[in-house]
C-alpha cells in the first residue's frame, strides 16, 4: 500500500511514542497462543466495513491502524496513511464491530435436578466461548463460585487462559427461599453488610441484589457499594422497580420481565410473580412508560437478556446454536423440554414480543439499554453463540444494527466507567474489536460468521475457539 503522510499528522505520531511506551505487549502463555492468529506490533485492516458502537452509520471501504493493541488511525482506505511496517489484513467484504461488552454473563450453567437447581462451575469452557463470540469485556451477573470466578478474571488477565475482561460480581444478596444449593443465603441485613465488606476485599467489583432480600437490605448494600465508588445491580421480585430505584440502585436485570411494580395487591418485601399482571399491561401502557421516566430520571441503566426467555416455537432449541457445544446428557434433556414447549408457548411468546417493545420505548425515551444473554434457565443459552444472538434479537426488537451494537458494546462500557478505553471503535481506544465475515446490515445472521476476535490488539481465532469446547458445556 501506498505510504502518504500529510501534514497534520506530526500530533499523530507523538501520539503513537505514546501509545508504544504505555502498551506493552501481554505475555500470553501456550494454552492461550494456540489460539492466537493475529499477533503483530503494527497491525492494518484494510477495505473493511466498520460500525463504530456509537449508534451512527456504518463507515464503508475503511483502513484501521493498531499499533501496540492501540488504535492509532482510521479513515478512508484511499487517503489513510499506514506505516510500512504493518501487517496488512484484507477485508474486503468484511464487518468490523466493537468487542462486545455483556453485563449479564455467569461462568456457571444452570441444570435443574428436581426439586434443587444446580449451579455448575464452567471455568474451562464458558470463558473460550464468550471470547469465540466476541465477547471481550463482560460482568458476571451474580456468581456462585465467586472465588472461581476471581481467579479466571486473573488468569485472563495475566495470558494464563483465553477469555474476556472480567468484572466480578459478588454472591448473590439473597435471603433464603429458592431450592439452589450453592447459592449464600443471609439471615439479616447485618450479614448483607460483612458479606459484601468480605467480598469487596477480596476483589470483587460489583453487587447484585436477588429475588427475596428486603429494602432494608438493598439499601446497606447500596450505601457501602456507593462509598466504595461500585454499582449494584438487580434481579428482583420482593421489591419493586421503583422502589429500587428511589433506593438507588444502579441497575436492573431482564429488561422489564421480571417487574412486580404492577401486581396489584404487592405487599412489601414479599416476592409476588410479576408475569400475569404483565401479560394484563398494555403494550402502550402509561403505567409502564411512567416507570421508564422515573427509572430514567434516577439514572438508571436496565439489562436485556433476551436469549434466556426466546420461546420456544419456530425457534431455535438453543438460541443462536451451539448444539455442538453441549456434552450429550444435557443436550438430551434441554432438546425434551424444548418438545414439551413447542406449540404450547403462546402467552409467553406474546409476552416476549411486548419485551421487546418495552426495551425499544425506554432507549427512545432516553434510557440506557445495555445486554446479557444468563446462560441458566433451562439449560438452552449457550455463552458465545447467544452472545452473537443477541444482536439478531435486538434488531428484531426494532432496533437498527448500529444501535443494537451500541446496547452491545458503549452504553455497558459508559456504565462500567471504561468508555474512554473500550466500547467503541476510535482512536486511542484498545483494539478490541470482532471482525465479521459478511455485512450483517444486509443479513443480520452475518452476526455468526464470526472469524477473529481481536482483544488488545491480538486476533483470536473465533472457530479455533468455538471448536475447542464442543460438548464440554455441561461437564467444565
Amino acid at each position: 500500500m501506498k505510504i502518504r503522510i500529510p501534514c497534520s499528522s506530526i500530533l499523530l505520531f507523538s501520539l503513537l511514542f505514546l501509545f508504544c511506551k504505555q502498551s506493552p505487549a501481554q505475555e500470553l502463555t501456550p494454552l492461550v497462543k494456540q489460539f492466537v492468529s493475529v499477533n503483530a506490533d503494527t497491525l492494518a485492516l484494510i477495505h473493511v466495513n466498520i460500525v463504530d458502537g456509537k449508534g451512527g452509520p456504518a463507515k464503508t471501504d475503511q483502513t484501521l491502524v493498531i499499533i501496540k493493541g492501540q488504535i492509532t488511525m482510521m479513515g478512508n482506505s484511499g487517503q489513510l496513511t499506514v506505516p510500512a511496517t504493518a501487517k496488512i489484513i484484507e477485508c474486503n467484504g468484511k464487518t468490523l464491530i466493537p468487542g462486545m461488552v455483556m453485563m449479564h454473563e455467569h461462568l456457571f450453567y444452570g441444570e435443574r435436578v428436581a426439586p434443587y437447581y444446580l449451579g455448575l462451575a464452567m471455568p474451562f469452557s464458558f470463558p473460550r466461548l464468550y471470547l469465540a463470540g466476541g465477547v471481550t469485556t463482560m460482568r458476571t451477573g451474580g456468581t456462585v463460585e465467586a472465588q472461581t470466578d476471581l481467579n479466571v478474571k486473573k488468569w485472563i488477565a495475566e495470558g494464563k487462559m483465553v477469555g474476556p475482561d472480567i468484572d466480578v460480581t459478588a454472591p448473590y444478596v439473597e435471603r433464603e427461599s429458592l431450592p439452589i444449593p450453592e447459592m449464600m443465603f443471609i439471615k439479616n441485613t447485618d450479614e448483607a453488610t460483612k458479606g459484601v465488606n468480605y467480598w469487596m476485599s477480596m476483589g470483587c467489583t460489583s453487587f447484585k441484589a436477588y429475588m427475596n432480600i428486603t429494602k432494608e437490605d438493598l439499601k446497606e448494600v447500596v450505601s457501602i457499594a456507593h462509598k466504595n465508588k461500585m454499582k449494584v445491580t438487580g434481579h428482583l421480585c420482593s421489591i419493586t422497580y421503583r422502589e429500587a430505584a428511589e433506593i438507588g440502585i444502579d441497575n436492573l436485570e431482564h429488561g422489564f420481565m421480571v417487574s412486580t411494580d404492577f401486581v396489584s395487591d404487592k405487599k412489601e418485601n414479599v416476592c409476588t410473580s410479576g408475569t400475569q399482571s404483565l401479560m394484563k399491561l398494555d403494550v402502550k401502557s402509561e403505567a409502564m412508560k411512567d416507570l421508564m421516566r422515573f427509572l430514567i430520571s434516577k439514572n438508571v441503566s436496565v439489562t436485556s437478556t433476551l436469549p434466556v426467555f426466546e420461546p420456544y416455537s419456530s425457534r431455535e432449541i438453543f438460541p443462536g446454536g451451539g448444539d455442538s457445544a453441549v456434552v450429550a446428557p444435557v443436550k438430551e434433556t434441554v432438546e425434551k423440554v424444548y418438545n414439551s414447549f413447542v406449540g404450547k408457548d403462546s402467552a409467553s411468546a406474546a409476552l416476549f414480543k411486548k419485551e421487546m417493545a418495552w426495551e425499544k420505548q425506554f432507549v427512545d425515551m432516553g434510557g440506557r439499554l445495555m445486554a446479557g444473554v444468563d446462560p441458566t434457565g433451562a439449560g438452552r443459552v449457550i455463552p458465545g453463540y447467544a452472545d452473537q444472538h443477541s444482536l439478531e434479537l435486538l434488531v428484531e426488537a426494532g432496533f437498527s444494527f448500529s444501535q443494537a451494537v451500541k446496547v452491545c458494546s458503549l452504553n455497558a462500557a459508559e456504565y462500567l466507567g471504561r468508555d474512554k478505553e473500550i466500547g467503541s471503535i476510535e482512536i486511542g481506544k484498545r483494539a478490541d474489536l470482532v471482525l465479521i465475515n459478511g455485512d450483517p446490515l444486509k443479513d443480520i445472521k452475518a452476526v455468526r460468521n464470526t472469524e477473529t476476535v481481536f482483544k488488545n490488539g491480538i486476533g483470536f481465532d473465533s472457530k479455533k475457539l468455538f471448536e475447542s469446547v464442543k460438548g464440554k458445556v455441561g461437564l467444565y
